[in-house]
């Protein structure tokens, strides 16, 4: 008992020098954040990170969707869940899908969440022995800060991105409800739109998670493939297709002709996802409200929040930060 007590002693010690050492700013969803692996993250997720960096096994035929928080994650998590399982769930007559009882937070989970999250952490814990073939899981890590096995196995990254100014309204949105529920009072548009232009933000700096996973999907297309939001919008169908062909998950000519895509696009929408049984009135946990992750899902609604002098600023910090890469938004001033 005793060499227990001081071996828990010395996690808490060490952890608690660990978040000394770290670079501090004022937090989002949380007092404080902290630099840690070269991104932004509240003190909760540190050791959670920390494990799920260390002890994580990829295999091979792990499917891992990544991305910057409120930049499609959701949907994506949606498309990606009903893509791979759409042969054990052929029919949506009887309203039985996951997808309409479930988040697909709920059927997708975050590595550094919901994997090594810990009592502290406040959501579901998934046992991954446990969980069938192939693996589908989330993650908002930027892809330098991955486990070695999930960069170096074979298995699949889609990563997806959007434009700033609107991740920027949906993100100060969705953080002021969950720091409401958390008893915090609510940011300025003006306080946390400092931050983000900074790269203060949850997993940010934002240039950074987008720019690591672009390089990786130059280098690699077989490894992580990259999407825009936008483009996902305009043409959903298509990149159903190129989605469901990334993951070794691709449609029959049969399924086209009877209509499979245009069944998992209506059953992935946002209307569909929002109003589903599975996300009116439950929580994902005594903090996080199903609906926190459902506002608008439009593209442009940014100009209803931005000053002439934000969107110079934010205009500035893209065109700097993203230089040379030839990454740019549709929906932007």
């Amino acid at each position: 008992m005793a060499s227990t007590y001081n071996t828990e002693n010395k996690v808490i010690h060490d952890y608690n020098n660990l978040i000394l050492s770290l670079p501090r700013e004022n937090g989002c969803e949380t007092e404080y954040m902290y630099f840690f692996h070269g991104f932004w993250c509240p003190s909760y997720l540190i050791q959670s990170v920390n494990t799920f960096q260390n002890k994580f096994h990829a295999k091979d035929n792990d499917i891992v969707v990544a991305s910057m928080p409120k930049s499609g994650t959701t949907w994506l998590k949606g498309l990606a869940y009903a893509i791979v399982n759409r042969q054990h769930f052929t029919s949506l007559e009887n309203n039985n899908h996951p997808l309409l009882l479930f988040n697909p937070h709920e059927l997708v989970p975050l590595f550094e969440v919901n994997l090594y999250g810990g009592k502290d952490i406040l959501l579901p814990q998934i046992d991954v022995s446990n969980m069938i073939e192939p693996r589908l899981f989330g993650t908002h890590i930027p892809f330098l800060s991955l486990p070695k096995s999930v960069k170096e196995s074979s298995c699949k990254i889609i990563y997806i991105c959007r434009n700033p100014f609107d991740t920027f309204v949906s993100y100060w949105n969705y953080i002021n409800k969950v720091r409401s529920k958390k008893s915090l009072t609510e940011l300025t548009l003006e306080e946390s739109f400092e931050r983000y232009c900074k790269g203060i933000c949850l997993f940010g700096p934002f240039w950074d998670n987008m720019l690591g996973y672009l390089k990786e999907s130059i280098e690699r297309p077989h490894k992580v493939l990259f999407l825009k939001y936008e483009d996902l919008k305009e043409d959903v169908n298509f990149h159903i297709k190129r989605i469901a062909e990334f993951v070794g998950f691709p449609f029959t000519q049969e399924e086209e002709n009877n209509g499979v895509v245009e069944n998992i696009i209506k059953l992935c929408s946002f209307e569909s996802m929002k109003e589903s049984k599975g996300n009116q009135s439950e929580t994902v946990s005594t903090i996080y409200e199903k609906k926190f992750f459902f506002r608008k899902g439009e593209i442009g609604d940014w100009v209803n929040y931005f000053s002439p002098s934000m969107i110079e600023r934010l205009s500035k910090v893209i065109e700097e930060k993203l230089s040379g890469s030839n990454l740019s938004f549709k929906g932007g001033p």
